[in-house]
């Protein structure tokens, strides 16, 4: 079975089939839920797919995501699952990837692109987004306004579930702790000329608020997020911090300190000043409209 998540001629000509599972299992479980939830939610998009009117198979990649999550806790998955639907009805993100972000706040600060060959990878191709604080000038020009910073990195995070491509999705995702799920995005934070000594307090109301929100209405998007161009210390702690995570945590964290090491963990594909042979992100990249 391929978990390459690009869609051959003839897979989209037929409708793509999940395998059977038992009564027992919980992606049943979590059917049984799923109106109930819809209803209470009175929203029933996520990630581009539409929960009501979707194939069988593209409702139950969004489930699995959400049970993997949760380790396979129905409850749990079902909980974050309203949740995030009824954030999406109130925020709209799926508009914020049209709107026009200010070039002074967010110009070089975040790219999407897809990468190949990427080492450890189910896919042939992976989609990445790179964030690069470096490119920041002013602090508080670019994090001050909190909920305009987070508006833009919302629309980010939204062009970059919809290079996933999951309406196009052909593959099972596996069940929670059986394999990788093939539909989610590698994430680089690129630190390069970011003092950590002296973290400026808007900026790190920001970061904090970015976790948050990704954590609680975008499970199951990330398959490895890297932290570039930190300091050595950095990487002591994370390899400190990750005692206290669990494995599949651990295993998506990883700092790096110098930016040109960072072809090592994601391929040739990369940027040249990552050790790559790629164009400059400006150049092999898309990102959000800015004037």
């Amino acid at each position: 079975m391929s978990t390459t998540p690009m869609p051959t001629s003839d897979s989209a000509q037929s409708p793509p089939l999940w395998p059977d599972f038992a009564d027992n299992h919980p992606l049943s479980q979590f059917h049984g839920k799923l109106d109930s939830i819809l209803a209470e939610a009175s929203h029933d998009e996520i990630y581009g797919i539409t929960l009501s009117t979707a194939s069988p198979f593209h409702r139950n990649l969004i489930l699995q995501k959400f049970l993997r999550a949760s380790a396979n806790d129905v409850s749990k998955a079902s909980a974050q699952l309203l949740s995030a639907l009824k954030w999406r009805k109130s925020y709209n993100p799926t508009s914020t990837v049209q709107e026009t972000f200010s070039a002074k706040r967010f110009a070089g600060l975040g790219y999407v692109t897809t990468l190949t060959s990427v080492p450890d990878s189910p896919n042939k191709k992976d989609i990445c987004t790179f964030n690069i604080y470096g490119a920041v000038t002013d602090n508080t020009l670019t994090f001050g306004d909190l909920d305009g910073f987070m508006r833009w990195r919302i629309a980010l995070m939204e062009l970059t579930i919809e290079k996933l491509d999951l309406k196009n999705a052909t593959a099972p995702i596996p069940d929670f702790g059986t394999g990788p799920d093939p539909y989610q995005a590698i994430q680089v934070h690129d630190y390069l000329n970011v003092s950590f000594l002296r973290q400026d307090s808007s900026a790190k109301a920001a970061a904090q608020k970015a976790i948050e929100t990704f954590q609680a209405y975008y499970p199951e998007t990330l398959s490895k997020k890297l932290f570039v161009n930190t300091p050595w210390f950095m990487s002591w702690m994370f390899s400190t911090m990750t005692v206290f995570m669990s494995k599949a945590t651990a295993s998506k964290l990883k700092a790096i300190t110098y930016g040109k090491d960072l072809s090592l963990d994601l391929g040739p594909s990369v940027p040249k000043v990552y050790g790559g042979q790629g164009q400059e992100l400006s150049e092999m990249s898309e990102t959000l409209k800015l004037e």
